[in-house]
């Protein structure tokens, strides 16, 4: 893993706030992330869960990935494993890849989740800016979606297609981790 994983997300979040013209008072209330944690964040002081993080995506308008994007990294349509960005959620220890390459001018981004047994992520988030799409095709194991109301359970080969407009949580019931590739159309920065 990166050993400035905090750092380059502290930069990404001022980077992205400062484009959007928004105070740290303004981003709290569009994300619901308090203003202090913010300022954590922003200083590289906190290691923020994907939770956090999410709302705070949504704040900004942008997909969870874009935050651990470099800050103003070089648009090249490579993007070589040695350089892909690895982070790891503190709360449920999921490890998530940015794949895609990051600065390249595209509404795709693809990430490879590793979702540890028993682990659960639960994105109360509803409404986004614009209109998102994902899709979740299982590499290996199981993994239990619930999206609002709607539940899948998800096997190896079996790929879920759906808009991110209703809270979703991500549980893997299961005694062995589950491998995922997530791929997210949507809105994204300049």
């Amino acid at each position: 893993m990166e050993p400035g994983i905090n750092q380059r997300i502290a930069a990404r979040v001022r980077e992205l706030r400062g484009l959007h013209g928004l105070s740290l008072e303004a981003l709290a209330e569009a994300s619901g992330v308090s203003r202090s944690m913010i300022s954590l964040i922003e200083r590289g002081e906190s290691s923020p869960t994907a939770v956090v993080l999410e709302r705070l995506a949504t704040g900004l308008g942008v997909s969870l990935a874009t935050l651990f994007e470099a800050r103003a990294a070089p648009a090249h349509p490579v993007a070589r494993r040695a350089d892909q960005v690895e982070w790891r959620d503190p709360e449920s220890g999921y490890l998530r890849r940015n794949v895609s390459p990051g600065g390249f001018p595209s509404p795709i981004q693809i990430v490879e989740v590793v979702f540890p047994a028993a682990a659960r992520v639960a994105y109360e988030t509803a409404a986004r800016p614009g209109i998102t799409h994902q899709q979740i095709w299982i590499l290996e194991g199981m993994i239990r979606v619930m999206l609002g109301d709607e539940v899948f359970e998800l096997r190896a080969g079996d790929c879920l297609a759906m808009v991110l407009d209703r809270p979703i949580t991500y549980h893997n019931p299961t005694s062995r981790p589950a491998r995922y590739c997530v791929v997210i159309v949507g809105p994204r920065p300049v």
